[in-house]
């Protein structure tokens, strides 16, 4: 997966955001941040993975991955506020796999608080780490995220050209 590329991606689009919306001089972390948390519960609930009580299976793997790249569009877009890009490189190495998908979903809603309250670099980093490590465990490949980042974004502009 090449991150940087989806970096100046991520830079362009939200860019245009503000650019359309009047909020260049807008301080949108915290925004960003809930985004994140609720993209990350969305992307939950197409897993089902929680959903003991539920014989319905996970939805379409398809759609786990769209859902997927919204919280990656998030995470790059904080990387960019808070200038961390430079963080992540070399990022997709020796990824952990060792946690079920319901204690990784706890794991990342964690460690996105967390970097809500420090707001450091290693903070950025860590949950930039767990985010891949779930798309690992959830069967994505860097190459997929990429191709399914790149479908997605242009969507997001489409969105931005008919008001969404």
């Amino acid at each position: 997966m090449n991150v940087e590329k989806l970096f100046e991606m991520q830079e362009a689009l939200d860019r245009h955001i503000e650019e359309k919306h009047g909020l260049q001089n807008t301080d949108l972390i915290e925004n960003k941040i809930l985004a994140l948390l609720v993209e990350l519960g969305e992307l939950a609930n197409e897993t089902r993975c929680f959903k003991f009580w539920s014989l319905k299976g996970p939805a379409a793997k398809e759609t786990i991955l769209a859902e997927y790249v919204d919280g990656v569009h998030f995470i790059l877009s904080l990387g960019i506020a808070c200038e961390f890009r430079d963080t992540v490189k070399d990022m997709t190495d020796g990824l952990d796999k060792g946690q079920e998908p319901t204690a990784m979903f706890i794991t990342l809603y964690r460690d996105i608080v967390l970097f809500d309250q420090e707001r450091t670099k290693s903070a950025y980093r860590q949950v930039f780490k767990n985010y891949l490590a779930l798309g690992n465990l959830l069967g994505f490949s860097g190459e997929d995220i990429e191709r399914a980042y790149v479908d997605k974004n242009q969507i997001n502009y489409d969105r931005q050209k008919q008001g969404y």
